[in-house]
Order: C-alpha cells, then structure tokens, then sequence
C-alpha cells in the first residue's frame, strides 16, 4: 500500500483530498499538514512514499519544504499541487526535486493515476500545465535555429538517448520507456544515467526541466 501525506493550508480542500483518495484507491493518507515545516516534522514521524506538497503556504512554502524534504529524505517523492495562477513557481519546485505536479482540480481519479506513477518512478508533468509553465521559455525558443541544435546534438546526445529523454517528459518509468522502445529495463536504466551525466543533472524533474528549456526533444522524429 502506497502511504502518502497531504500538506495545504486550506482545511477543506486537505480534508476533501483525504476522502476521495481514501474512497477511490488504496493509497493510504497516513498524515496531512498546513504548512511546510509540519511537512517536514510528519516526514520525520511517519514512512511516507508520496507527498502532495501545496505552493503557496504560511511559515514554510513548498518549494522550501520541498528542497529540504528531498535533501533528508530523498526516496519520499513529491507531486507538487498547483493553480493555474502558481505556474510560476512550479520551475522551482521542480528543480528543488519534485516529481512533477498536478492542479488542485483535477479529477480524482486522475490525482490516483498520477500518485501511483510518481509511486513507481515516473515523473508526472501534465500536458496542459506544462504548456502554461514552459510556454515563454519555448516561445522565446522559437527564433532560435532548433535544426542546427538537433544537427550538433546537444549535449552529445545520440538518438537513442533523445528517444529516452522525450519519454522522461512523458513521464513515463523506466519499465514503460522499456515496453515502449522494445529494449532492455537495464539498457533504459544506463541510458537514464548516461543522460543525467551528459545534461548534468540529478534526477528526471531537472532532466525535464532542461529538456524543455533548451528544446532538447521538440518534434523532429527519430
């Protein structure tokens, strides 16, 4: 059973979350919290999978909590709950080691699917927010020569890794990536390393991040 925590300064909504995650599925919701230094006394209370970390919160933010969760308890993965008006801060969250993020209204069972992927090593940036948080950067991307970055490979990155890397922004797990391009779960698994090492980052959120940043995968089809 995945055991999870929901921290959000609004009592209604972290009551509301509880029930309907509790009544859907599985997951268990051992603890919740207003605010990020509570966050991070019920991390040191309970043995937590999964936290659904809210932004904007009085005492500590979640970026805040965020960074010092994954500092002390690097295997507790976090989905960041967001609004459409917090998508600016969700580049920090993301690079303070989240897992990807989710807004608020999301339907149900969707915040479920998106648990249990973050749960088994996936990285979960949604579509439609990604457009709103990525949306400027691409834009000022646009002008640029993306055909020549694709013909220099940046980065040193080969096709293959392209291929694995443009699976990453889906979110999709190692154990999917392996499914989906008929390889090895070992071949994806050094592949991921070796893409970590050539962007030079530390986890799948920053390996997104910059992916998206720097239009790593774009369209171009391999």
């Amino acid at each position: 059973m995945i055991k999870a925590a929901i921290v959000e300064d609004q009592k209604i909504l972290r009551k509301s979350l509880k029930i309907v995650i509790e009544n859907i599925s599985d997951i268990e919701i051992v603890g919740t919290a207003e605010n990020g230094e509570e966050a991070i006394a019920l991390c040191e209370r309970e043995n937590l999978d999964v936290l659904l970390m809210d932004i904007q919160m009085p005492v500590m933010d979640g970026v805040k909590a965020t960074e010092e969760i994954k500092k002390r308890w690097p295997n507790i993965k976090v989905i960041i709950l967001t609004t459409f008006q917090d998508v600016t801060y969700v580049l920090n969250a993301l690079n303070a080691g989240a897992e990807g993020y989710i807004l608020k209204a999301v339907d149900p069972e969707f915040l479920v699917q998106g648990i249990k992927l973050v749960y088994h090593g996936g990285s979960l940036i949604p579509q439609q927010l990604a457009k709103e948080v990525f949306g400027q950067i691409e834009l000022s991307n646009s002008n640029s020569d993306q055909d020549l970055s694709y013909m220099n490979h940046p980065y040193d990155l080969n096709h293959q890794e392209i291929k694995v890397l443009r699976c990453l922004t889906q979110g999709l797990s190692n154990r999917d990536i392996s499914e989906k391009m008929y390889l090895s779960l070992g071949t994806v698994k050094n592949y991921v390393s070796t893409i970590y090492s050539k962007l030079n980052v530390k986890n799948r959120s920053s390996a997104i991040i910059k992916a998206m940043e720097e239009s790593l995968i774009g369209d171009k089809k391999y």
